[in-house]
């Protein structure tokens, strides 16, 4: 088992996450005993907007205690930022190609409460598979376990600094701040459609 990658889990992950698991041969593990580090992909996704690069944050609880584990974190509904965030995305990507095809199912995520930030990337992750039509084969990890640091994305940055080539694609606001490789894989997807695939 351990010969296998570990990858944390993302909210919306950027194109170099899933360019990776194909690496791995979308076999890999999920991390869910990690403690939950602050400003990183796990509660965060960048998408285009009028004015460049937005992140949208998912907002967490923050407990007494300093080293929660991941999934044991809960998110915060003290205010609407499903919302928050689904207007985002339809002002992002109402006239990209393909948002209207994969609106009605996507939406789900954001009318549907959530406890725990783990169980909500899951839901998103396991959907965004079966959009790109990728048959993954993971587990979730039930210790932390020391691998080698091949095999250790947990605390990779490349996912926010990537390496390698990204082929640009169209983007709804490409005319004004030229293409922006790496964004979160809405952005492909609702922009690429099920071309999206062939991309990664």
């Amino acid at each position: 088992m351990q010969s296998l990658a570990i990858f944390p889990l993302f909210y919306l992950p950027p194109v170099s996450y899933f360019k990776e698991l194909k690496r791995s041969g979308n076999e890999f593990l999920l991390e869910k005993e990690e403690h939950f580090p602050k400003q990183t992909f796990r509660n965060r996704a960048t998408i285009y907007s009028p004015n460049g690069s937005l992140d949208l944050i998912v907002p967490v609880i923050r407990g007494a205690k300093v080293h929660t584990k991941i999934k044991d974190v809960k998110i915060s509904n003290d205010f609407n930022w499903q919302r928050l965030h689904w207007k985002s995305l339809e002002s992002c990507y109402r006239n990209s190609a393909y948002f209207e095809y994969y609106e009605d199912e996507f939406a789900k995520f954001y009318h549907q409460k959530f406890d725990f930030l783990f169980d909500y990337n899951l839901e998103v992750l396991q959907w965004l598979f079966k959009q790109l039509k990728t048959t993954a084969s993971f587990e979730v990890t039930n210790e932390y376990h020391e691998i080698p640091a091949e095999l250790d994305f947990r605390g990779r940055t490349l996912f926010k600094k990537p390496e390698g080539e990204f082929k640009p694609y169209f983007q709804v606001f490409d005319d004004r701040e030229g293409f922006k490789p790496n964004l979160s894989i809405v952005d492909l997807l609702f922009n690429q459609g099920p071309q999206a695939k062939n991309y990664i």
